[in-house]
């Protein structure tokens, strides 16, 4: 059994980058060291014999998760005994050129903007300015709430709901 480089644990993920197996809360208190970090990308182990399965990830933070290898699906059938041909390396070093283009595509940083205004929501601020403008310079009318005492206590009702 693989153990993790720093407390000895039961490795779960390999990090590359860090050359290191490591266990999950080790790896949660490497990789949230910084924003650089969080960015490696971890393989899980397979739960059965540990070697390195097709699950990978990167982040601050994965949560545990179970994975298990080809071989074990397979049921130990293939443990150790795959032979490695020409076309294997040939399909590996296309793969891994191919890989590279998508990493950059993932890793692009793009700023944060406002869309455009749109000309119809220029128009329509336009037409609401110039129609409040035509409101205002109509005579409007006003109540006197004292007159009455109906409407006064109505209103001191009103007022003292509005203050609780």
């Amino acid at each position: 059994m693989k153990k993790c480089e720093l407390c000895h644990k039961v490795a779960r993920m390999y990090c590359e980058s860090d050359e290191a197996s490591l266990c999950w809360d080790c790896d949660f208190r490497v990789h949230t060291a910084n924003f650089l970090v969080a960015k490696h990308t971890r393989t899980l182990l397979c739960h059965a014999c540990q070697s390195p399965t097709p699950w990978s990830g990167s982040g601050p933070k994965l949560g545990p998760t179970v994975s298990v290898c080809e071989a074990c699906i397979n049921g130990g059938r293939d443990r150790g005994h795959r032979t490695v041909t020409a076309e294997d390396d040939n399909e590996e070093n296309s793969d891994l050129a191919l890989d590279d283009d998508d990493d950059d595509s993932e890793n692009q940083v793009v700023p944060l903007s406002l869309p455009p205004s749109l000309a119809s929501s220029t128009s329509s601020c336009r037409n609401e300015s110039s129609f409040t403008t035509s409101d205002l310079s109509k005579p409007t009318t006003s109540y006197d709430v004292s007159e009455s005492g109906e409407e006064k206590s109505s209103a001191k009702k009103m007022r003292s709901w509005m203050w609780r």
